[in-house]
């Protein structure tokens, strides 16, 4: 065995070692956009409702939905109608963050709408003279009124 194999015998596990220990940076997925909407929505607690409103100087339901999913790329429209027909019924036991529920006030079907944080939670302009607050299905008044859970569809 000539003395150049030799040391290329010698230096192959030592390569192998070296490779091994070699590793890919760990990639995060992307935040989704629904995740993104209900942490902008969440900086948004305290601020006053504003009927019609869409920015932080005052929203309404559907403009704190509006202006959360605008801001994580999401384009919807405003009014909890145009909301409901923009989006894709979706069973509440299957939701997500993100989602849309859809609540009745004022004998209206689906009259308002908040959005979807996780663990029976959820971010929502109420209305006048209130400001943006978290809210949950542990409290009966939301859980009589409830009517429905939409998603939007994103790419």
């Amino acid at each position: 065995m000539s003395p150049r194999f030799s040391r290329f015998l010698l230096l192959m596990p030592i390569l192998g070692i070296l490779a091994a220990c070699g590793h890919a940076p760990v990639e995060h997925p992307p935040e989704a956009a629904g995740d993104r909407a209900v942490n902008l929505a969440l900086t948004m607690i305290g601020k006053p409702y504003r009927y019609g409103g869409r920015t932080p100087a005052g929203f309404d339901c559907s403009g704190l939905v509006q202006y959360s999913y605008a801001r994580a790329g999401v384009e919807l429209p405003h009014g909890t109608d145009e909301l409901r027909h923009a989006t894709r019924l979706i069973s509440r036991d299957h939701l997500q963050r993100g989602d849309l529920l859809f609540f009745t006030q004022n004998g209206r079907r689906s009259s308002h709408v908040a959005l979807y944080i996780g663990d029976g939670r959820f971010v929502h302009a109420p209305s006048s003279g209130k400001k943006v607050y978290v809210a949950g299905f542990d409290d009966s008044y939301w859980q009589r009124h409830f009517t429905e859970a939409r998603r939007p569809d994103i790419d």
